[in-house]
């Protein structure tokens, strides 16, 4: 099967040729930009199937690349892997909740940049996950049609907001989630809970998995993901 083609994007020359390298030498078609117009035009010649950014960038920063992708219907398959910097971790928030799929933060080793995106890749061969689908992760056994969950072959009772985001995080394992994210997806864009009512729900989560319960990892600044 054909490797994807990847779109890097980084103003910093440096940057670009040491992704670019990396990637090469994984064996993947590799394309380039320093600039944010730059990345939409060759996004938008439909040459693209991943997109490495950098999202401080000149004229067109990464964030509104993001917005402008994901709001295209044409495009807003391409996942997205953010570069981002130390210190910024509201734009990363904001790009997840954008629709960016990862981040890597700078200075950042090559060999994770790599495995972020190959996990990225392989998310996108499993395709989605039908909501009444039996999860199978790790130990656990998530079946949402009957809303019951085993760990161990041990039957373990959830409330349903610890149900519903234990399901949430485990149908795509190793991504990211913003505390907003998982609230609209568990509860609709209109109930009002705050950030600190989702970390009571985690406490609560991982006391009930126990010695599992470290699969449901923080993300700090960020949000909550369900470890790979």
């Amino acid at each position: 099967m054909a490797k994807p083609n990847i779109l890097v994007v980084d103003d910093e020359e440096d940057i670009l040729e040491l992704v670019r390298y990396n990637l090469s030498r994984e064996g993947f078609p590799v394309l380039c930009a320093t600039t944010g117009e730059e990345a939409m035009q060759t996004t938008a010649s439909g040459q693209v199937d991943l997109m490495v950014l950098d999202l401080l960038l000149p004229g067109i920063d990464g964030l509104e690349v993001t917005r402008r992708i994901k709001n295209d219907a044409r495009l807003r398959h391409i996942p997205i892997v953010m570069l981002t910097a130390k210190g910024e971790e509201a734009d990363v928030v904001t790009g997840l909740e954008l629709g960016a799929d990862d981040y890597v933060v700078k200075p950042f080793s090559p060999k994770i940049l790599i495995a972020r995106v190959k996990a990225v890749i392989r998310r996108m061969s499993s395709g989605p996950t039908p909501d009444d689908e039996i999860l199978r992760v790790h130990d656990l056994v998530i079946h949402p049609g009957r809303r019951e969950v085993q760990a161990s072959a041990e039957r373990i009772d959830l409330t349903f907001t610890e149900f519903q985001i234990l399901a949430y995080l485990a149908r795509r394992p190793g991504w990211v989630f913003t505390r907003s994210q998982i609230v609209d997806a568990i509860r609709g864009d209109d109930y009002p809970v705050t950030d600190r009512s989702v970390d009571v729900q985690i406490v609560g989560l991982r006391k009930k998995l126990g010695s599992l319960g470290h699969y449901v990892e923080t993300v700090r600044g960020v949000g909550y993901r369900f470890k790979e």
